[in-house]
């Protein structure tokens, strides 16, 4: 018998690595599934996690465990996961703004966010309220303006960090209303809402979640919501297209992905999973009590949002000049 060429040694080595994988989708999950959230704790990311995940584990009968990994916009945590066995044990949040602004704001990446990446599921949009602190004396986004425009350069917002989904849509916002607001970039959304409640800073653009007790309580007050439709939840906040900027409309949103190369059935069990949970009666009352809209997609509309979304806010990335720290 000829021995076997060095080529189809390289094919069998190859096969015999990936059978297991593609053995994966019979039996998984077979133990924990770690959740990487790109972010500090304490923001829209982690309270969206915990409530889906939740869900999860109870469906597919094994814990989501979530671990953050904050640092250089949730790139350290895409590289990670970028990295990962394509198992279905190592999966992360996916973001407005990992996966839409990062890629044109970053001259140079270590992955490639379309090639080294599986979409799973869209999980949720979530409405963007711009806010002030009370101390702030305007009562919705005209008067904001009006204020910041007579004293140019000497009011501040904070954001979750350059190129995150608050500084993209406040830089935007600057651009259509022309006013001077000064940025203050932090590691994350907790430590921002910190500053902000306590008056160090003046406004911010946050998803709901983070952002309602802090309302009930008084410590905020809510201009706008950057939807093209009210609010249920607040139905007496309005839109920013509705104070003077037509067609303005800017949302958060969050999805599951995990590295390239998941077998295709552990991302369709994740995603039909996914899809029911966001339907659960548990999911959608959480959801209610800050604004959440679930949403629940395929893997191919999920690839699909993100590939819009990205064509949008590269232009802003572009316009407004916004480079990394």
């Amino acid at each position: 018998m000829k021995p076997k060429s060095k080529l189809s040694r390289g094919i069998a080595g190859a096969l015999l690595a990936v059978a297991p994988l593609a053995a994966i989708g019979q039996s998984y999950p077979g133990k924990p599934i770690r959740l990487v959230i790109p972010f500090a704790p304490g923001g829209s990311t982690e309270i969206i996690s915990r409530t889906v995940t939740a869900e999860l584990g109870r469906s597919m009968g094994q814990q989501w465990v979530l671990d953050s990994k904050p640092g250089a916009g949730g790139n350290i945590a895409m590289e990670e996961v970028a990295r990962a066995v394509p198992d279905g044990y190592t999966l992360i949040v996916g973001h407005i703004g990992t996966l839409a602004v990062n890629p044109f704001m970053f001259a140079r990446l270590p992955f490639d966010t379309n090639r080294d990446f599986a979409a799973v599921s869209l999980w949720v949009k979530v409405p963007q309220l711009y806010v002030v602190n009370s101390e702030v004396p305007a009562k919705d986004l005209r008067e904001f303006v009006r204020l910041v425009q007579a004293k140019p350069g000497t009011m501040s917002y904070g954001s979750a960090g350059i190129g995150s989904a608050g500084h993209l849509s406040t830089e935007y916002f600057k651009m259509v209303s022309k006013m001077e607001l000064l940025h203050v970039p932090y590691k994350g959304t907790g430590p921002q809402l910190v500053d902000l409640v306590a008056g160090r800073n003046h406004f911010a653009a946050l998803g709901t979640p983070p952002l309602m007790s802090h309302i009930k309580a008084g410590k905020l007050r809510p201009l706008a919501i950057g939807n093209l439709q009210r609010s249920a939840l607040m139905p007496d906040v309005p839109t920013v297209a509705e104070q003077g900027y037509p067609g303005y409309e800017t949302t958060q949103w969050y999805g599951l992905i995990g590295p390239a190369g998941l077998p295709a059935d552990v991302v369709k069990r994740l995603s039909d999973e996914s899809a029911k949970a966001l339907k659960s009666k548990a999911v959608l009352e959480r959801f209610a009590t800050d604004g959440t809209i679930a949403m629940g997609s395929s893997p191919r509309e999920f690839t699909d949002f993100i590939r819009g979304e990205q064509a949008r806010w590269g232009e802003v990335v572009k316009k407004a000049n916004i480079k990394p720290e």
